[in-house]
């Protein structure tokens, strides 16, 4: 018995350093999400969220976390995502220098009068709008500056319609395909038509966005009562004219958005057409001389860009030394509510500790095999879950800078509070609505 034992003892001396290097790339993977997602949310000394992101990823790839070929296959997997993201950027500035913003506030403002709760309902129709048609992306960086605008110029507290912006840009993103970078993943995984994911996302859509608004309204009560106050200079003051209308602009985000539809429709990566919208304008700037190359490389935000990349091969290590086992155990197996209900929580859950872009990478092939449903209830929950954290999804990144380029600070807590109550009420009612659907379409 003895030598036995000896080589027992002998076997497992000899796969300790196999064990170590796998527990070592487990730890480091762990550490390294855990600081890009701390200063993603935190941004110690202001710095960019890259200046944390690309340290961490090339942490990872130097311990053997992840090799060299999962690192160029996860920017190749990334690199569609990421020209999607810098084509809107471009486009949304563009825009700015065309005079949309301007024009928008103006006409919502014109709109409401002198009603927060009246701009409230505006800001809703108008990010819902927005968010299902030309993505979530453009509703952050384009409506949010004109929610700065109109405000300013009814005197009424920005913050109720802020957060309206900031919730719908993720949970108005349900309808299309094109809405929003994790429903191009999830849509490609699903088997269904764009017709067909409409139909079944588009009671999700309206029960989600109705939550939202009954919470926001109900939150904000004191901000949104009664109208504005008028300054002595306004009293009985002409109603300004609307601004000249920027058709141009009007007509590049039009086709830019019709340009997404097709590209989907057809399997044509969306970057490409959201390639070919920047460009126009921008050729039109820089022939014109109002925009310098410069400036449009800044308008891309290339720190921004370099985050993107670098979180996505930061989770992709995560996933390959432990998460994607523990996930693959985690997710419910069925298309029944209850399965519904737990695969929607889970991406929820996961979309805030990862970000949700990686959450549908994660999920999606897992959930696939069960069928359009679950998918499209993975789909809801890192779309929804969002709204509870910062680092849940890139828009909300990017919505907090905008609000901070405009001088509002965002307070960590009301957010969660408000995060708190609408998010959990949202998924059940959005889940309940595709569980219904799929009874009365089919799958």
């Amino acid at each position: 018995m003895a030598p036995t034992g000896l080589g027992g003892q002998v076997r497992t001396l000899r796969r300790m350093p196999g064990m170590i290097g796998i527990m070592f790339a487990e730890s480091v993977s762990v550490a390294a999400l855990a600081v890009v997602l701390v200063c993603a949310v935190v941004r110690p000394f202001r710095l960019p969220e890259a200046v944390f992101a690309v340290p961490a990823a090339a942490a990872v790839v130097a311990a053997g976390a992840i090799p060299l070929a999962d690192v160029r296959e996860e920017a190749a997997r990334l690199g569609p995502v990421v020209g999607f993201l810098a084509a809107v950027l471009v486009l949304a500035k563009l825009c700015d220098d065309e005079g949309l913003f301007h024009a928008c506030g103006t006409w919502m403002a014109r709109w409401a009068g002198r009603r927060p709760g009246r701009l409230l309902g505006a800001v809703f129709a108008l990010a819902s709008v927005i968010t299902a048609a030309l993505s979530l992306d453009a509703t952050v960086v384009l409506l949010t500056p004109v929610v700065f605008v109109t405000a300013g110029r009814m005197r009424v507290v920005p913050t109720p319609h802020l957060y309206a912006a900031a919730h719908l840009s993720n949970t108005a993103s349900l309808l299309l395909p094109v809405s929003n970078l994790t429903n191009l993943l999830a849509f490609s995984a699903s088997g269904l038509s764009f017709t067909r994911f409409a139909l079944l996302m588009a009671g999700p859509w309206l029960a989600a966005i109705a939550v939202e608004y009954a919470v926001l309204r109900r939150f904000f009560a004191a901000d949104l009562a009664g109208p504005a106050a008028a300054d002595a200079a306004d009293t009985g003051a002409a109603e300004p004219e609307p601004p000249e209308l920027p058709l141009f602009a009007l007509v590049t985000v039009a086709c830019t958005l019709a340009g997404f539809a097709v590209a989907s429709a057809a399997g044509i990566d969306p970057a490409r057409a959201g390639a070919a919208g920047a460009a126009v304008p921008a050729v039109r700037a820089l022939v014109r001389g109002r925009l310098a190359p410069r400036g449009l490389v800044r308008a891309a935000s290339p720190a921004f860009l370099a985050f993107v990349l670098a979180l996505g091969i930061v989770v992709r290590a995560v996933l390959d030394n432990g998460l994607g086992d523990v996930l693959g155990r985690a997710l419910p197996d069925g298309t029944g509510l209850l399965p519904l209900l737990g695969a929607a929580a889970l991406a929820a859950l996961l979309a805030n500790l990862i970000n949700n872009l990686p959450a549908v990478l994660a999920l999606v092939p897992l959930a696939a095999p069960a069928g359009p449903g679950a998918v499209l209830a993975v789909l809801i929950g890192v779309n929804i879950g969002p709204n509870l954290t910062y680092a849940g999804s890139l828009a909300t990144l990017l919505w907090r800078r905008v609000a901070r380029h405009h001088g509002h600070e965002v307070r960590l807590r009301e957010y969660t509070v408000l995060g708190l109550l609408t998010v959990p009420a949202a998924l059940l009612a959005a889940v309940l609505a595709l569980w219904a659907g799929l009874a009365v379409l089919g799958p």
